[in-house]
């Protein structure tokens, strides 16, 4: 008994050494588990008690202060005023379009834009200036604000929500001269530029937005001003721009419905009408053969759009001088006759012009010097300091020359003075017999013909 005694005895020792050796380790893994679990908890519970003690500070300092002293531009609030102010800042002219990335924005003289304070207490827009300097802000807005409805009626919040920041990972939208200070009632921009397009935004427009710098103010309430919604295109795009006039030598695609390395461009460019000039020349001397050169799919709305922006082109002051045996005649730069001179250097009257047999002289005169037009002699001449663009020319039914005799149409085709001289004016209506005409306007007629008038 006292064996067995003794053996269980020593049983129970062994259990508990075993016990006693592995409840350290068991702690161990238990508390890395715990301390695991707690880390878990606090990441987690982090985010949430900083929100909460954010918006509990806020709502404290809600209640303890006047809304108006934590807003961010208290005494300025231009904005969502009971009793709006009747100062008001604008733009003193529209833009200049197209607008592109890179660019410099101008006003639509080509000019600085200019900002500028006015008085629209009377319902009209007085310009009027403060007794201090008025330091001012540019932003971009977003295009389709404000609404509608909201056209003349939103508020400085509105305002503020709705100027458009850079996208992510992208340079500030618009850079240069941003923060000005007016003076006397104006304030000139400088150069700003636009650095992204437009197209990423809800309506892939811009505005530019003027207010006064958050926390400049002097007391006086002014209202916010923005332009017209515009786009803002890459500024690669600017490579294929229009030119509004066209000059003469501007490639042809540069010419509205004629795109560059488009259809019409190469049926041109085969044609060997590369330049604005030469297609304005064909025009003139043979409008049918143009037309076939570009082919049914130009349309009649297409071809008056080409054409109107064609006429808008500028006129150079050039004469080109085509001497035959029996007449000398004067063009101007699209071959159109400005003046035709006899064999003895005088002016042909307008009643010899007419008949007929002359008249074909002139016209294969005319065509001859198309052919020739690398032959002509050129001599510098303002033709008419009145008129410089193609598609000036409203009709006159009279004025008074140098000389203070009147001038008036002729029913043959020809502007001429009462002594029956022909003389070239941008004021003639109609033209010669096979679409050869002196006229700044034209139309299509049912035979094909280009009439200018």
């Amino acid at each position: 008994m006292a064996a067995k005694r003794l053996l269980d005895d020593s049983d129970q020792d062994k259990h508990k050494r075993i016990r006693t050796t592995t409840t350290p380790f068991a702690s161990a893994i238990g508390e890395i588990v715990m301390v695991k679990n707690m880390q878990n908890l606090f990441s987690g519970l982090e985010p949430l008690l900083r929100r909460v003690v954010n918006e509990e500070v806020e709502r404290a300092m809600r209640q303890c202060y006047p809304p108006r002293s934590i807003t961010r531009s208290p005494s300025l609030r231009l904005q969502a005023m009971e009793h709006p102010s009747s100062f008001q800042f604008i733009f003193k002219k529209k833009l200049s379009l197209s607008i592109f990335t890179g660019s410099r924005l101008l006003d639509m003289d080509g000019n600085s834009i200019n900002v500028i304070l006015v008085d629209k207490s009377n319902g009209q827009n007085v310009p009027t200036s403060l007794p201090h300097p008025i330091k001012i802000e540019i932003v971009v807005l977003d295009g389709d604000f404000p609404s509608s409805e909201k056209e003349s009626s939103w508020t400085s919040e509105e305002f503020n929500s709705n100027i458009v920041k850079e996208r992510t990972g992208k340079r500030p939208l618009l850079t240069g001269e941003l923060n000005l200070t007016m003076r006397d009632g104006i304030a000139p921009i400088g150069d700003i530029e636009f650095t992204d397009n437009s197209s990423w935004t809800r309506s892939r427009k811009f505005r530019l937005g003027v207010r006064v710098v958050p926390g400049t103010n002097q007391n006086v309430q002014i209202r916010e001003g923005m332009t017209e919604p515009f786009v803002v295109k890459d500024h690669r795009g600017e490579l294929y721009k229009k030119h509004h006039p066209p000059s003469l030598n501007d490639e042809v695609w540069r010419l509205e419905k004629i795109g560059k390395d488009g259809a019409f461009h190469k049926k041109l460019t085969l044609a060997k009408i590369t330049t604005v000039q030469e297609f304005l020349k064909l025009s003139v001397i043979d409008p049918q053969r143009l037309r076939k050169i570009l082919g049914i799919a130009m349309s009649e709305k297409m071809w008056d759009a080409t054409m109107k922006h064609a006429k808008s082109c500028v006129m150079e002051n050039k004469v080109y001088v085509y001497r035959g045996p029996q007449f000398t005649i004067h063009l101007n730069a699209i071959c159109q006759m400005v003046r035709a001179y006899n064999i003895n250097g005088q002016t042909i009257p307008n009643r010899d012009i007419n008949n007929i047999n002359k008249q074909n002289y002139i016209q294969s005169y005319v065509r001859e010097a198309y052919d020739r037009w690398n032959e002509l002699e050129e001599i510098d001449e303002a033709l008419n300091d009145n008129v410089a663009l193609l598609t000036q020319g409203e009709r006159m039914e009279q004025f008074q020359n140098n000389n203070n005799h009147q001038v008036s149409y002729d029913q043959n085709d020809f502007f001429v003075d009462k002594s029956g001289c022909i003389e070239w004016s941008p004021f003639a209506t109609s033209p010669l017999v096979n679409g050869i005409a002196y006229s700044f306007s034209g139309a299509i007629t049912d035979d094909g013909a280009l009439r200018w008038h």
